[in-house]
């Protein structure tokens, strides 16, 4: 499916270029200080209505337990770059070059299995890529590449029920926020706090 890895890939190492940037953005700002209460989930035994309801979630679940390793390489290669790019006296050829070691490894790991993957497995890829990092894909195309590229990969997630051009929203996603937490991936706390999505906007 070399769509959903080309936009896998666009997100991965443009990424770079959206945390040098807030890096070269940051701000001061007062102290204030909060107390974190750990989450506690409440669930009951799920009455569906029929078994078309069942077979559905059952499906997603399998497909996102199918894709869950090229959604921890993303997180995880976004968190390192942002830490790289936080190392003081880091030198824009230092930068390129970090990256695109990163982008070899990643062509090197994922894109023959990326590519084989189906229409609905790319989606929820996508879109679990938007909700740990909190970033808004199209516009990270569109900044970054540039918007004939936005709107092509915007035209395709469109034609498979989806939308690039806005954040991942966990209230719209029920039954995905419930598979997540179910395999241990609680929502991100910036959801809580919304400083990446103010960040990021």
């Amino acid at each position: 499916m070399k769509k959903v890895f080309a936009i896998f890939m666009v997100v991965l190492f443009v990424t770079s270029m959206r945390a040098k940037a807030q890096q070269q953005a940051a701000v001061t700002y007062d102290t204030m200080y909060t107390v974190k209460l750990p989450e506690v989930d409440i669930t009951d035994e799920r009455k569906w209505a029929n078994d078309t309801m069942r077979y559905r979630y059952n499906q997603m679940r399998y497909y996102v337990k199918s894709i869950l390793p090229y959604l921890n390489a993303a997180t995880k290669l976004f968190n390192e770059i942002n830490t790289k790019f936080e190392e003081p006296g880091l030198s824009h050829k230092e930068r390129k070059r970090f990256v695109n070691a990163k982008e070899d490894e990643m062509r090197t790991q994922f894109e023959d299995k990326v590519k084989q993957l189906n229409v609905t497995q790319g989606i929820l890829l996508i879109k679990l890529i938007a909700r740990q990092t909190g970033l808004n894909i199209y516009k990270i195309i569109d900044d970054f590449k540039n918007p004939f590229q936005a709107m092509k990969w915007q035209a395709w997630a469109k034609l498979n029920g989806h939308n690039l051009n806005k954040r991942y929203d966990p209230a719209t996603e029920p039954d995905l926020e419930q598979i997540m937490r179910g395999l241990g991936y609680p929502l991100p706390a910036f959801y809580n706090t919304g400083e990446t999505a103010s960040a990021l906007q």
